[in-house]
């Protein structure tokens, strides 16, 4: 009576052992699309809704960390104009753009200080003096 006993705890121990083993790795697959293939997805799709959505006129800072103004786009090569500086343009693409500069006036931060160029803060008033020098 023992032994079937100790036979059937056996069997009911292997089955339940060998149902994790197959369930483990789908749960690992799983995972990993859910932390890192479908935020990637998401990101790639955030990047072509931004170089779709380019306008003469934007102020961007591109991958490479340059800043600048777009001046002209042209879709059938994907590429866009940027004055980096008076009277200097380069050419690049258009996926090379990270992000677009928001200048508004929005309201200060918590601290009394404006936020930083790209987060909404307009330039400020010594900036503005020394561009109209």
């Amino acid at each position: 009576m023992l032994a079937l006993t100790g036979l059937l705890a056996a069997s009911s121990s292997s089955s339940s052992g060998s149902s994790i083993t197959f369930l483990l790795p789908l749960l690992l697959i799983g995972g990993l699309y859910f932390l890192m293939i479908r935020p990637q997805q998401r990101r790639t799709q955030q990047q072509r809704q931004l170089a779709a959505n380019l306008d003469p006129g934007d102020e961007i800072v591109t991958h490479g960390g340059m800043y600048g103004t777009v001046t002209e786009i042209d879709d059938d090569e994907g590429t866009i104009l940027l004055e980096v500086a008076p009277n200097v343009e380069i050419r690049m693409l258009k996926q090379s753009v990270a992000r677009r500069l928001v200048l508004d006036d929005g309201p200060e931060g918590d601290d009394g200080q404006s936020p930083a160029l790209g987060d909404g803060a307009a330039p400020s008033a010594d900036k503005e003096a020394g561009d109209q020098r």
